[in-house]
C-alpha cells in the first residue's frame, strides 16, 4: 500500500539541499564583485587588456592587466602606457601607423581593454580582421605576445 507521503520525500530532501545551493551560488556571485572591486581601489591608470585570436567555435584567449605608474603589466608596457597616455586613455585615439600595409587574410583577433585612466571607467572591445591590422590601428597597447626588446 502506497501513502501520499512516500510521494513527499523527495520535496523534502530538495528542500534541505536548498539552503546549502543558494548559499554556494551567493559565494560565487560574490567572487567576481571581489574581483572587480580589488580591481577598483588600484590606484594610477589600469587596464585589465584581453586578446582572443579565432572565432566563436575555437579561440585563445591571453590577458594582463596593464599598470602605469610604474608601466608593468606585458613587454611593451612603458609604449603602451605611453600611448595611452597621448590619447587620454582613449584606445580608439592611440596613434596608427599609416604606412603599414597587411595582408588580406581574415583570422580575427578580439581584443578588450576594461579599467580607470584618469579617473574615468574605460571599456572598449573590437574585432580586427587579422593581427597585422590590430598592431597597425592600437599600436603596442595589445601586444601581449611581443618579446622584451633588451636595453643596450
Amino acid at each position: 500500500m502506497k501513502h501520499f507521503l512516500d510521494d513527499l520525500r523527495p520535496a523534502r530532501a530538495v528542500r534541505r539541499v536548498l539552503p546549502a545551493a543558494a548559499a554556494l551560488l551567493l559565494a560565487a556571485g560574490a567572487a567576481p564583485a571581489a574581483l572587480a572591486a580589488s580591481h577598483d581601489a588600484l590606484p594610477g591608470n589600469w587596464l585589465q587588456l584581453t586578446v582572443t585570436r579565432g572565432d566563436a567555435r575555437s579561440s585563445d584567449t591571453r590577458g594582463t592587466l596593464l599598470l602605469c605608474d610604474p608601466p608593468q603589466g606585458h613587454a611593451r608596457a612603458a609604449e603602451a602606457c605611453d600611448a595611452l597616455a597621448r590619447s587620454g586613455g582613449d584606445v580608439e585615439a592611440v596613434p596608427r601607423d599609416a604606412g603599414r600595409v597587411c595582408p588580406l587574410v581574415y583570422a580575427p583577433v578580439t581584443v578588450r581593454a576594461q579599467g580607470r585612466w584618469n579617473g574615468r571607467p574605460v571599456d572598449y572591445s573590437h574585432t580586427y580582421s587579422n593581427d597585422c591590422e590590430r598592431e597597425a590601428l592600437t599600436g603596442p597597447v595589445f601586444a601581449l605576445d611581443d618579446e622584451q626588446v633588451p636595453e643596450v
